[in-house]
């Protein structure tokens, strides 16, 4: 049955709601959409700017899953950048290195200029710094330096030895870090329904409250809810880790992983005291800590992961002793928020693109860095969907692990490799 909006700071501080009708009866569409997060929400825009016919039909609400609960960074990092250098380059030779590079700022470029054409109001803002939690890991910020620098991108980013992080970030627990002015972040639900708007002044049909019960494949395939049925040319399936459709192919792939945020109460002039240039911050951790301002002065502060596949029984007191730890002034400060989604975790951590038949197509796992690669893969998508296919072909040749007996087995799996990481990380 479809829910309501989590109880966020995000959902509380909604500048339109959206308020689309379910689904009821047949239509007929060029492209069908399962699933109204970034992903679906993202390739809708991109389809319709170019004349689709497209329809988005979503169980809940448009942004309800992930996409308008996550930390709202919007980064270049690629939690499967080694992985997809490695693998691609079975089908791009050296270029490889290259369009796994673009992918790094592809994002941020996306958001920007459709925030700007569009006049989406989401506090967009630029400035990012990744933290070293340990001086084992300068070496990796330094590295990433010099790629910038190599590559035209110099400009944008700065190393920070410990005594200037201090005065960026009003915290002692760092040993360095890397500014990066490029990067954004933002209200990510916000953004998410501004698209949504954006793709329905475009011509786009929205469909919410309406659970699809199963996608019929064929040449003239169709999405079918419980009292309606979308007939499309072709079909997306985008629904990340939300969905349990089309299991025999995709069982065993994708693992939901729980990250909790919490949000507290407004902090006055002590925002701009640990923050003072108003910047997105996460470490250099395997399972890492991260958070920011948010327009109206509070720290939304996220961290850690529950591998488990279940919901954390406490965010706040879960996350509480970590805040207080990175801002000892922040002790006892009030939590008004605190909730949790659900990422989709791909083992090797490259995000899945594909087809279920020749005219199904999916897109989902993004590992936690969802933001700003959603929004690649909705370019990538319609322009497969529009008969160019390099990219998507790229990305489709990746091998990914399928694990036996699928999510009863997956995710009791991934929450021991993620120990062992913690655990080589903890030593390092």
């Amino acid at each position: 049955m479809p829910s309501p909006r989590c109880d966020s700071y995000y959902s509380a501080s909604i500048h339109q709601e959206s308020d689309y009708p379910r689904l009821q009866g047949e239509l007929e569409v060029d492209v069908a959409i399962v699933g109204g997060g970034f992903t679906g929400v993202a390739t809708a825009v991109e389809l319709a700017e170019c004349g689709y016919r497209v329809a988005i039909v979503e169980a809940n609400k448009v942004g309800w899953g992930a996409s308008g609960r996550n930390g709202g960074q919007v980064t270049g990092s690629l939690s499967g950048e080694a992985a997809m250098r490695k693998q691609m380059y079975r089908t791009l030779g050296e270029a490889a290195a290259d369009f796994v590079w673009d992918l790094r700022w592809r994002g941020q470029r996306i958001i920007r200029e459709r925030v700007e054409q569009y006049g989406i109001a989401c506090d967009l803002k630029q400035g990012h710094l990744q933290a070293a939690w340990k001086p084992p890991h300068m070496p990796a910020l330094q590295a990433d330096l010099e790629a910038c620098q190599a590559r035209g991108m110099g400009e944008h980013v700065e190393l920070l030895d410990a005594r200037k992080v201090r005065e960026v970030v009003r915290t002692e627990v760092y040993h360095g870090g890397l500014l990066n002015r490029y990067n954004l972040h933002l209200h990510p639900l916000n953004l998410c329904l501004g698209e949504a708007r954006v793709a329905e002044s475009l011509g786009a049909q929205i469909f919410e409250h309406s659970p699809v019960v199963r996608i019929d494949h064929g040449p003239s395939p169709a999405v079918v809810t419980e009292n309606g049925c979308v007939h499309a040319d072709r079909v997306l399936l985008a629904g990340n880790a939300y969905h349990h459709l089309e299991r025999r192919s995709l069982g065993g792939r994708l693992f939901p992983a729980s990250l909790g945020i919490v949000t507290t109460a407004p902090l006055g002039g002590l925002a701009e005291a640990i923050n003072p240039h108003d910047l997105a911050v996460y470490d250099c951790r395997f399972v890492l800590d991260y958070y920011r301002l948010t327009a109206d002065g509070r720290l939304l502060f996220g961290g850690g992961a529950n591998y488990s596949g279940k919901d954390y029984t406490d965010i706040a007191a879960e996350l509480r002793p970590r805040l207080e730890a990175t801002f000892p002034q922040l002790k006892g400060t009030p939590i008004d928020f605190a909730w949790q989604g659900m990422a989709g975790i791909v083992v090797n951590r490259i995000p899945m693109l594909g087809r279920l038949s020749d005219t199904v197509y999916y897109a989902q796992g993004y590992s936690g860095h969802g933001v700003a690669t959603s929004h690649i893969v909705g370019e990538i998508m319609a322009k497969a969907i529009s008969g160019h296919m390099e990219e998507f072909d790229t990305f489709a040749a990746c091998r990914h692990v399928k694990v036996p007996f699928g999510d009863a087995l997956g995710n009791p799996l991934l929450a021991a490799g993620m120990w062992y990481y913690q655990l080589l990380e903890r030593w390092r």
